[in-house]
């Protein structure tokens, strides 16, 4: 078990969420953890996170590979909820507890020479893609961006708006104004509101007939989400930094606090394990389990999950580039290559650069 420090450009342009939180990272580090066993089967996990690189760097060098070394990679349940059992004194941060799930499946996957998401039974071959807006200046960018991206293929617009929530509600009128009612349009709050804005909004985004509702307070009271669901109409899309993997999903679930369904994602649930466990546990609920994010896990995950509706690209900048997994149509297609690829375009030492094509 080895961690390796990666340069991480930043994002250029450079974009802004909504007020109050950062905007995107200047250069940095990202994370990548190997984990090899004795026959030489390797698997591989990037973090790309800020503080990434030194928090894995530490973990893996102080109590990881004490712990993990030695045990048997298949055994994935076990080493699972071992990371779980680490947790309980380390307080992990959510990206770095499903690291070695996600490098685990990867191993499992290049073992067999299958994707991950055969691995997990598989439900479809391509997914539609959303186009997910960073935080623009005003409505007419936002107006211009959501043109952009639906005439490049993408099938829905979700907004990042600016965390106010009379110039949000404006903002959602204005944008079902511009681009009619068949457009599926969705809305992140990205925690930004109390209850008594959260409910405001959610009336404006049920008058303009949005999909769903998505993360429009902190998630550290299921029950305030419960008193929102009660108050509007428009479905609430839920339990995405909350931590507690399914577990954590299900109380939202059972409290009636996730009508339209939880996010599910390997950096923030668990890895690909805590993925799968929140979206089953949803499922049986008959609600959705909304993959997080474009990185390559998600894709997999997308086209193992029955219960999701769509792929997330993140829209970073003005003018739109659509991401190249995406074709003309706005379909994304499950990936063919062993394991789970490692995203290209990052300076990797030599000994990861096969893990980019997924030839190792």
């Amino acid at each position: 078990m080895e961690s390796f420090r990666v340069p991480l450009p930043g994002a250029d342009p450079a974009f802004v969420w909504r007020h109050g939180l950062l905007g995107s990272s200047p250069d940095g580090e990202a994370a990548v953890l190997r984990i090899g066993t004795d026959d030489g089967a390797t698997g591989v996990a990037l973090a790309t996170r800020p503080g990434m690189a030194s928090a894995v760097e530490d973990i893996v060098d102080r109590v990881l590979r004490d712990q993990l070394v030695g045990k048997d990679p298949l055994q994935r349940e076990y080493l699972w909820h071992r990371m779980w059992e680490i947790d309980r004194t380390e307080e992990l941060p959510l990206p770095v507890l499903g690291l070695v799930d996600i490098a685990l499946w990867d191993l499992a996957g290049r073992m067999t020479s299958q994707p991950v998401w055969q691995l997990l039974g598989g439900f479809r071959t391509r997914i539609p893609a959303y186009a997910s807006t960073v935080t623009f200046s005003s409505i007419e960018e936002f107006l211009d961006v959501a043109s952009q991206s639906l005439d490049l293929g993408y099938q829905a617009v979700k907004l990042h708006a600016w965390g106010d929530a009379r110039a949000d509600a404006e903002l959602a009128t204005r944008l079902r104004e511009h681009v009619g009612d068949s457009i599926p349009l969705m809305y992140d709050g990205s925690a930004g509101f109390d209850l008594p804005d959260a409910i405001y909004l959610g009336k404006a985004l049920t008058a303009a007939g949005f999909l769903w509702y998505e993360e429009p307070m902190r998630e550290f009271s299921v029950t305030a989400y419960a008193r929102l669901a009660r108050a509007v109409d428009i479905p609430l899309l839920v339990a995405e930094t909350s931590d507690g993997a399914h577990m954590n999903s299900a109380d939202f679930i059972a409290a009636g606090a996730a009508t339209f369904g939880v996010r599910t994602s390997a950096s923030m649930r668990g890895g690909i394990t805590g993925s799968m466990r929140t979206a089953h546990v949803a499922e049986a609920f008959r609600v959705r389990a909304e993959v997080l994010g474009d990185e390559i896990p998600s894709q997999h995950l997308s086209m193992a999950i029955p219960n999701t509706t769509y792929y997330e690209s993140l829209i970073t900048s003005n003018v739109v580039q659509k991401k190249p997994e995406i074709d003309s149509e706005g379909f994304v297609h499950a990936p063919t290559g062993p394991g789970i690829a490692l995203p290209a375009g990052l300076d990797y030492p030599a000994v990861l650069r096969p893990y980019v094509d997924g030839t190792t």
